[in-house]
């Protein structure tokens, strides 16, 4: 059984139940969490990362109303499906040599927001916009 710490910063600008669902929804692609799998308590969410019980809950609905969790009357909130696709050797490998690139890039004095803007323009198929001869 997979268990995930939920972690909510307050200063991303992103309000802690969409944080949440976030969470789960990234573990449930990487393979961190399977069908099967209890989802921590709103008591322990709450302990652990300090938002409120109800914020818990919106984020446990919502992932309830996407069709990935389901809540069980006195068991818990249990993962229902699963988003990941690639096999988990491969998705270790590849996250294996992100981990060096990240490391690499910020030995170069890459911050974490110039890492996270290169990482989307790359995602988005931007290419190298620097003018020719400058």
């Amino acid at each position: 059984m997979a268990v995930i710490e939920f972690r909510v910063d307050r200063a991303l600008g992103l309000p802690a139940y969409l944080q949440l669902v976030r969470q789960v929804r990234e573990a449930l692609r990487l393979g961190w969490l399977r069908p099967g799998d209890r989802l921590p308590t709103v008591r322990d969410v709450v302990a652990s990362s300090g938002v409120n019980a109800n914020t818990v809950l919106k984020a446990y609905r919502e992932l309830e109303h996407a069709g990935l969790v389901e809540a069980r009357q006195g068991s818990g909130t249990f993962v229902r499906a699963s988003l990941g696709s690639v096999d988990a050797a491969v998705m270790a490998g590849l996250r294996d040599r992100l981990t060096e690139w990240v490391t690499a890039a910020r030995a170069a004095g890459l911050e974490d927001e110039d890492v996270d803007a290169l990482m989307r323009a790359v995602l988005a198929g931007e290419t190298d916009n620097r003018v020719e001869g400058a």
